[in-house]
């Protein structure tokens, strides 16, 4: 799993970029393995990408959260295993395309559509 080396202890970061090289940064790469994830196993996490700071965007990321005192050792395990699960059929994973958007924070309230 292409993850940004070392990771830290709040949150882990998914190279979105690197795990789905099939969809090009015009279609959102870490916003679609966000939308998998919750597709696939009700995980939330956010994309920290081109949708979220547009063409400049340096990454594809995809960050999951781990609040302190909140999970247990079987929720993280759930995670883990619902990911790896995910990353069997990555090539699957379609992109995603803007169907509208707010002038500004697109990232919080834009519509998308599966590509």
């Amino acid at each position: 799993m292409p993850i940004v080396e070392p990771p830290g202890g709040h949150a882990i970061y998914i190279d979105a970029e690197r795990m789905l090289p099939h969809i090009p940064r015009s279609q959102f790469p870490a916003q679609a393995l966000a939308v998998e994830l919750h597709r696939h196993a009700g995980i939330r996490s956010v994309e920290i990408g081109s949708l979220m700071f547009g063409k400049d965007a340096p990454h594809e990321l995809l960050r999951l959260a781990i609040p302190r005192r909140v999970y247990t050792q079987s929720h993280i395990d759930y995670v883990v295993e619902a990911i790896l699960e995910v990353n069997e059929r990555k090539a699957g994973i379609r992109g995603v395309e803007i169907v509208e958007e707010p002038p500004f924070l697109r990232h919080f309230s834009a519509r998308l559509r599966l590509v």
